[in-house]
This record gives structure tokens, sequence and C-alpha cells, in this order.
């Protein structure tokens, strides 16, 4: 089932608030690689608009980039559970983000980690 990245970068916004069944590792990391491009193409529109004076001034996120931020938290997060459930994890795994640096790396293990083979108790394994 070889898809094109397009495919998996954009399956997420398909399944904008899925909290269920599982996401293989080319959905969350493709999704993952689309959300970072946008940012920096927002963070550059933020830059254009509201000049650098005005960022360096006050270091925080700029409204086009913070619209694009909201915009992807759903399906973010809702990715970012499937991609734990299809390691056989429960969804609520995604608050050991919120432990720095510790939390952060035993995800990312996690997300770079090939899913359960077969079913599990998430649904069925999505290679097939």
């Amino acid at each position: 089932m070889n898809k094109p990245a397009s495919f998996w970068m954009l399956e997420p916004l398909r399944k904008y608030a899925v909290f269920r069944g599982r996401a293989r590792r080319a959905e969350y990391w493709w999704y993952a690689l689309l959300y970072g491009l946008l940012a920096v193409a927002t963070t550059i529109a933020d830059f254009i608009v509201f000049g650098l004076p005005n960022m360096l001034s006050n270091p925080s996120v700029g409204p086009i980039t913070g619209l694009l931020g909201l915009a992807l938290l759903i399906p973010s997060f809702a990715v970012t559970v499937r991609r734990l459930h299809d390691t056989d994890r429960s969804g609520w795994w995604v608050l050991l983000g919120l432990i720095p640096f510790l939390g952060g790396l035993i995800l990312f293990i996690w997300f770079c980690t090939r899913g359960s083979h077969g079913a599990n108790r998430y649904g069925t394994d999505p290679r097939g």
C-alpha cells in the first residue's frame, strides 16, 4: 500500500477529530513535516507583515502562526493519540510530553517504533 506523501500529510486533516483507531508512522511523520513547514512559512509571513522590530521586542508567536496552531491543534492531538494507539498505548500517554525533555524523548522513541503487529485493543493493523 504505497501511497504518496501528500496522502499521509493530509490524512490527519481528513480525520480532523478522530481519536479512535490507529495511525501508521507514515501518517504521523508526514503530517509532522507538513506542520513544521507550515509553521516556518507562517513565521516568515508574520515577519513580513509585522516586521522584525516588533518580533524582537515581543518574542512570542505571531498572529498568523498562532492561527495555524489553533487550526491544527485538534488534528495534531488526534494523530498523536492514534499513533500511540498503534503502539498499543493509551492516548493519555500524550501527557508524558508535559515532562520537560524526558517526556518528549520517550514519546519520540515511541513514535519512531513500529506499531504492534496485527489487531490490538485500538483496532486492526493499519498496515493490513
